[in-house]
């Protein structure tokens, strides 16, 4: 009756609608159905149904637990007879918690045993001096570095890709976010790159990489991965026309993606916990370690995220975004990965003389938490005649990017420039020389980096 239009149902009702199904009818009758509706009509509460369908959810999930053996009688023990006082308080949890906070309560144990016997995390103060020497002993055999990031000088200054760090990477839009970061992601995650003077060169990394995407789809992001590992323009690949030894170039290169650690995964609307489940997930499956995520910013699903957690309280945008970039920070620490990702510029970083985390869009705090950040600027007329005394002496190309460095612990270059050659349908931004944001000349060393035992030590200095 209600499939066929009934909203509302009486005992009537029913009775009239067997009336002409003399079968069903007869059953009916037979189990006294009227007076069955009739105690049921006097009986059900149709306001309590919440109460007890949310109960029925929750018992359900710790009876899974259980099956699965997990302990969860501290929250519930159905052996509990007669201690009186211990049911009352375990019926106040389950009606006073959700299903997510129970869940939260026993993942919470297993998590503590993982920190403790996996992670060597104790919740343990130390004495200050607790292994220094030995601290000063390591450094001698393995330098304080990471895997080395695409392009001269980076890896002087970030010192490489460490694990534990979170680095930032902001820019206007169309300056280059996501292409320097397939950049860094190929050069992190393939063996091989291609060389216009030399060939295909080692890049000596190849460790377990995730980018994330969260606005371009897959095959746009294999396109710019295919330009960058051959130094083909994109543009060439998309339209299946090539130059010279391109096409052999495209296919060696898609050889090497193929067999590569790098994995895309497409998160277009996404929460913060959708953003820590799918970084657990890659680091369990394919031991990942080096995620890139593009980018920080806003979505409607964790707009809805926080809003439930704050108990209806809407947050500004620079608070979420804040706590997006503390999530991000808190899963390098606790599962010891590295992680780079972006954010846009606000419109003052047209005029700006200090390009540093003010020009942020959403909230400057987002830099609070990171352990390297920069900005990509394109340069100005007026940036060109600051550097005539260095471009005139010298045979740099003009640059056409400029990459300001506002924050850097552990490093000592800071409020500085990298000028930089770039050809961005190659994903290809390269510095060329650096100065202060006061124009002078920094001498500067590039620093390489070879993995050694699959531990990255500063070999040399050129």
């Amino acid at each position: 009756m209600h499939e066929l239009g009934a909203q509302k149902i009486t005992l009537n009702d029913i009775v009239n609608f067997l009336s002409t199904r003399p079968k069903s009818e007869a059953i009916f009758k037979q189990q006294k159905g009227e007076a069955w509706f009739t105690k049921i009509i006097d009986s059900v509460i149709p306001e309590s149904f919440d109460y007890y369908y949310d109960r029925l959810k929750k018992f359900s999930l710790l009876r899974a637990y259980d099956n699965f053996g997990i302990d969860v009688s501290d929250i519930y023990d159905i052996d509990n007879i007669l201690d009186s006082k211990k049911k009352q308080q375990q019926e106040d949890i389950l009606d006073n918690s959700s299903l997510t906070q129970i869940a939260d309560m026993i993942d919470s144990k297993i998590d503590a045993i993982r920190l403790k016997f996996v992670d060597d995390c104790y919740e343990e103060a130390e004495q200050a001096g607790e292994g220094i020497f030995d601290l000063i002993e390591s450094f001698k055999f393995r330098p304080e570095v990471g895997v080395p990031l695409y392009g001269p000088f980076i890896n002087t200054v970030t010192r490489g890709a460490r694990l534990k760090k979170f680095y930032l990477r902001s820019a206007a839009t169309g300056v280059g976010k996501t292409r320097s970061m397939i950049a860094d992601a190929c050069y992190i995650g393939c063996d091989r790159i291609y060389d216009e003077y030399v060939g295909w060169i080692k890049t000596g990394a190849a460790q377990p990489t995730l980018f994330i995407t969260t606005e371009q789809e897959k095959e746009e992001i294999q396109t710019m991965m295919l330009a960058f590992l051959s130094n083909v323009n994109e543009e060439h690949i998309i339209n299946g026309r090539y130059e010279g030894d391109e096409d052999n170039r495209v296919l060696e290169a898609a050889k090497i993606l193929s067999e590569s650690k790098i994995y895309i995964d497409e998160l277009p609307d996404f929460s913060l916990q959708d953003i820590e489940n799918h970084i657990k997930k890659n680091i369990r499956e394919h031991d990942v370690q080096y995620v890139f995520q593009d980018y920080i910013h806003t979505s409607m699903k964790i707009l809805e995220e926080i809003t439930r957690r704050s108990g209806g309280v809407r947050l500004r945008e620079d608070n979420i975004l804040f706590m997006l970039s503390n999530k991000l920070k808190d899963l390098c620490n606790q599962y010891g990965i590295f992680i780079m990702s972006a954010t846009q510029l606000n419109g003052d970083y047209v005029d700006a003389e200090t390009p540093d985390q003010n020009l942020l869009r959403g909230a400057k705090a987002i830099a609070d938490k990171i352990d390297y950040g920069a900005l990509l600027l394109l340069s100005r007329e007026r940036d060109y005649e600051a550097l005539e005394p260095i471009l005139s002496k010298s045979t740099f190309e003009k640059p056409i990017i400029k990459m300001s460095i506002y924050k850097n612990r552990r490093g000592r270059y800071k409020g500085i420039y990298l000028w930089c050659k770039a050809d961005l349908g190659t994903c290809r931004i390269q510095p060329m020389f650096a100065t202060g944001w006061d124009y002078e000349l920094i001498q500067m060393d590039d620093v390489k980096i070879e993995l050694k035992d699959e531990a990255p030590w500063e070999t040399k200095k050129g």
